[in-house]
């Protein structure tokens, strides 16, 4: 059976999008299956002691931009620090991406045409024909999709995503789950290609050794 990987992210984070193909591309060489969870992150801040970035200190906001300048070279993709329309609501888009894996199919390339067009092409995500036209371009039906994502049954796995994520040990976003070991932050992705190469037992906090 392959590996899964739980896959907790939002859209509107700029590691989400700064770390999304080079994790995609690792999970497939390594035959790896990934479940998406979007999530509302601002909850799991209430509830695990997480500031959403406005309330962060000057020092720490300072310091973001820089990382983010560090981390686009280094990934060598665009983006742009201070995009027009950031923040915005991203629980449309976020349920797109439950609708899309519920129906059986690979959310990847939305998921990254959305971060792309927030963080490289400064377009307001909000907007529901923009999100049916990039379904639209990756293969799926965007009307249906986005219909689809304002049902009963998508909004309850999407709130439900929040427990999930906290029971999870999620604190942040990106953070990828492999056998119940938590890699948070896009950074930790050559950790995560280790673990799968290796294929050691997950590291526990319980640990007695």
């Amino acid at each position: 059976m392959p590996r899964s990987i739980d896959y907790y992210f939002t859209l509107l984070s700029p590691w989400t999008y700064l770390g999304h193909s080079a994790f995609v591309a690792m999970a497939r060489r390594h035959g790896c299956e990934i479940v998406y969870r979007p999530t509302p992150l601002r909850m799991v801040f209430d509830e695990t002691g997480g500031l959403p970035l406005p309330k962060r200190h000057p020092v720490r906001q300072r310091y973001r931009i820089l990382e983010l300048q560090r981390w686009r070279e280094k990934r060598g993709l665009p983006l742009v620090l201070y995009p027009k329309h950031f923040p915005f609501d991203v629980s449309l888009a976020d349920r797109v991406v439950i609708a899309i894996q519920e129906a059986g199919g690979d959310p990847s390339g939305f998921v990254g045409e959305v971060l792309a067009g927030v963080w490289a092409r400064d377009e307001d995500l909000s907007q529901r024909d923009l999100l049916s036209g990039i379904a639209d371009a990756a293969g799926f039906n965007g009307a249906a999709l986005l219909e689809t994502a304002d049902s009963e049954a998508v909004l309850q796995i999407y709130a439900a995503t929040i427990n999930s994520a906290i029971a999870a040990g999620v604190f942040g976003a990106p953070s990828y789950v492999l056998d119940g070991e938590v890699f948070w932050g896009q950074d930790r992705l050559e950790l995560l290609d280790d673990a799968l190469s290796s294929q050691r037992a997950a590291y526990r906090v319980d640990a007695q050794v």
